[in-house]
């Protein structure tokens, strides 16, 4: 009932009366100010006056269940929300509840995650309070083979939410670093259980340097948090629920074709290597071109002396020239 009460209480720009909360919600007066007083408890600034009732005043930046349900505006993704404080990782824990029978659209989110992975079994944790962590599972009737595009889809809603919520420019390299300033803001993992002609489930998780405020020697040149580009923290809650509305539109325009045919375009205009000279660490045959974008199945075309090639993420690494970009 914390979340519905939240959700009332934004949807109001002046106070609501306690007595509407009852009736809405067919509970005691006594029921509504011990879940305000809850609330209270939680970090939520609201006020409450006599013969006027409750006005929220302000949110605080934490990713509980309560706080992402009530303001989910999506239709299918985040219908079943599952939020623990600390996590080892969330996709490994959105395969367990995959396995458990956990619905398409299951959100998994955790305020600190001490066992995350990147791609190539790279470590990504992230410290309380200071990233976003989550994983959407997600039911698709594709064949298996289209669903590592999916990690770009995924790109556009991280990389459009960011902007959406910062006005901060954003850039993807290619095929699913998020880039600000030419440094790594977020980064995502695509995994899969499947047959040979059937998804069993997919889960895509999202990691984002949100309140960051500094980071090791080894990682300044190529990392970076939103906080240390605005110079201000933003509401990770908020910050979910738009990635989560533009993943959603993305995904279902991706599933009328089973390709990238609707949003290529669009994501080529955010590539940041784009026209740039890089390259490609195939371990069996790496090479150097010039990236000019993707097809409409999400393979990297590169122009060498001799050819143009298409590249496969895989276990194939793109890097600039001279440097990370």
């Amino acid at each position: 009932m914390k979340a519905e009460i939240l959700a009332a209480l934004r949807e109001s720009e002046g106070y609501v009366s306690g007595q509407s909360l009852c009736e809405r919600f067919g509970v005691s007066r006594t029921a509504i100010w011990k879940a305000v007083n809850q609330l209270k408890q939680s970090g939520y600034e609201i006020e409450a006056v006599q013969n006027r009732g409750y006005h929220i005043i302000s949110t605080p930046d934490i990713l509980s269940e309560n706080e992402l349900k009530s303001i989910r505006k999506t239709e299918w993704l985040g219908n079943k929300i599952y939020y623990e404080p600390v996590m080892g990782s969330t996709n490994t824990k959105a395969m367990e509840l995959a396995e458990k029978g956990a619905p398409h659209g299951t959100l998994v989110v955790t305020d600190k995650q001490v066992c995350g992975r990147g791609r190539r079994g790279r470590n990504w944790e992230t410290p309380e309070g200071s990233a976003i962590a989550m994983t959407f599972l997600l039911r698709p009737e594709i064949n298996p083979n289209n669903a590592s595009m999916l990690t770009i889809v995924a790109a556009m809603a991280v990389a459009r939410g960011i902007e959406d919520e910062t006005s901060l420019k954003v850039g993807i390299k290619w095929p699913n670093d998020i880039i600000i300033n030419g440094k790594k803001v977020s980064g995502i993992l695509t995994e899969m259980s499947a047959q040979i002609d059937y998804v069993n489930h997919i889960v895509i998780g999202i990691g984002i340097n949100v309140h960051t405020a500094s980071f090791p020697e080894d990682l300044q040149d190529i990392a970076t948090s939103i906080y240390m580009e605005m110079g201000e923290k933003i509401n990770r809650a908020a910050l979910i629920e738009r990635i989560c509305e533009y993943f959603e539109a993305y995904f279902d325009l991706f599933l009328r074709t089973e390709d990238l045919t609707a949003i290529a375009k669009q994501y080529n205009a955010y590539m940041v290597n784009r026209n740039q000279s890089v390259r490609v660490l195939d371990p069996n045959d790496p090479f150097e071109g010039k990236a000019r974008g993707i097809t409409a199945r999400g393979e990297l075309l590169v122009d060498t002396w001799e050819s143009r090639r298409l590249v496969s993420s895989g276990e194939v690494s793109v890097r600039g020239m001279y440097g990370y970009l």
